[in-house]
């Protein structure tokens, strides 16, 4: 090492060789640290290269033999060297914070695959597929899709559909409340009746929609009920809107879905929100409406309600009953999928098993 009084140090410079060590270091240090490993071996080669114990370490105890510039210079040469040593351990760290930390996911890693003989390819459950195809016959009509919250308020679940607090036909829904404002004021929607109640809140007439959807009771389910199940509701908003229209639109739906020599037909019954209501039944699928135990009989099924909108329900939106008229109609999609592929009892349908699902 060249002495503080020697040629270089009089120059004002650091001595030549204290330059090529400092270089040296710093190459020998990042080959090093692109070379670790692990996070072990770069927090020990941390120590080597810029520790207290470090080469650069003991380089910098021979700046005080130096002359004053010669010291400011390789003073700055040194924290320069030490710079890039400590800017390389970084960089290297988070590489290798990552590597470990994938190969620790790797190692958690589980594999929940079912494994099947052969080969099997997913594909969409039954009720999704029934409720595509619903919806496509429905846009053929003429209708659009329309869509709301699963979680409701009592004003648009009930009220507006001419169900107000304390109504006896209250008691055809067995409501699940949630623990949210007021008392029994925000629930699980009992039908998707709430989203004709909000289109027609926000579209003027002409209205042609449906609304699929989730719905939620406090059904004990069996063969033919859930307590979470599917609907399709339909609602046509115009002038001059008939009891025929309504008939007409059924039997239309009925031959596009089931096919032909499928039929419909109404029979009266009580709806809160339409008058008059009726219940529509379609040709039984099993006997093709010669009777059976099935349908009991009589040749035909239940689907759904339906009926001509109360006018408490269009004052309800501000629609004039006087100058608007309307009809609705709603039934499971559950149902209908049940009916369609003749499934005896529609628990099935939440399974989820295999041999079950790989028949659709």
């Amino acid at each position: 090492m060249t002495r503080p009084d020697g040629p270089d140090a009089a120059a004002g410079g650091p001595g030549l060789d204290q330059r090529e060590e400092a270089t040296r270091i710093v190459a020998k240090g990042l080959e090093a640290v692109a070379a670790a490993r692990s996070l072990d071996e770069l927090k020990a080669l941390q120590g080597e290269l810029v520790g207290k114990r470090s080469s650069l370490a003991g380089l910098g105890r021979t700046l005080g033999g130096l002359e004053p510039e010669a010291r400011r210079r390789l003073g700055a040469e040194l924290q320069e060297a030490r710079s890039r040593l400590e800017a390389a351990i970084d960089s290297r760290r988070s590489l290798l914070e990552l590597s470990e930390r994938a190969a620790a996911l790797e190692s958690d890693r589980l594999d929940l695959t079912e494994v099947l003989g052969g080969s099997s390819r997913g594909h969409l459950h039954l009720l999704t597929q029934t409720r595509d195809e619903l919806e496509d016959v429905f846009i053929g009509m003429g209708y659009r899709v329309a869509e709301g919250p699963e979680v409701e308020d009592d004003w648009h679940n009930f009220e507006a559909l001419n169900l107000p607090a304390a109504h006896p036909a209250r008691g055809m829904w067995d409501t699940l409340y949630l623990d949210q404002g007021e008392s029994e004021s925000i629930l699980l929607r009992t039908h998707t009746s709430p989203v004709q109640i909000r289109v027609m809140q926000t579209q003027p007439p002409p209205i042609r929609i449906v609304a699929p959807g989730r719905v939620f009771r406090r059904d004990t389910p069996d063969a033919r009920h859930l307590s979470t199940f599917h609907q399709i509701e339909g609602l046509v908003i115009d002038r001059g809107i008939t009891l025929g229209d309504l008939a007409g639109t059924i039997e239309s739906f009925t031959s596009a879905y089931f096919g032909p020599g499928m039929h419909s037909r109404l029979r009266p019954s009580y709806f809160p929100f339409t008058e008059p209501s009726g219940e529509f039944e379609v040709t039984c699928p099993i006997c093709a409406g010669s009777g059976c135990r099935t349908c009991t009989g009589t040749g035909w099924i239940e689907l759904g309600g339906c009926g001509m909108v109360h006018p408490n329900v269009l004052g309800a939106v501000g629609l004039d009953p006087e100058e608007w008229s309307g009809f609705a109609f709603g039934f499971g999609i559950d149902r209908c999928a049940q009916v369609r592929h003749q499934v005896p009892d529609m628990r099935v349908f939440l399974d989820n098993d295999l041999r079950l699902l790989t028949q659709f």
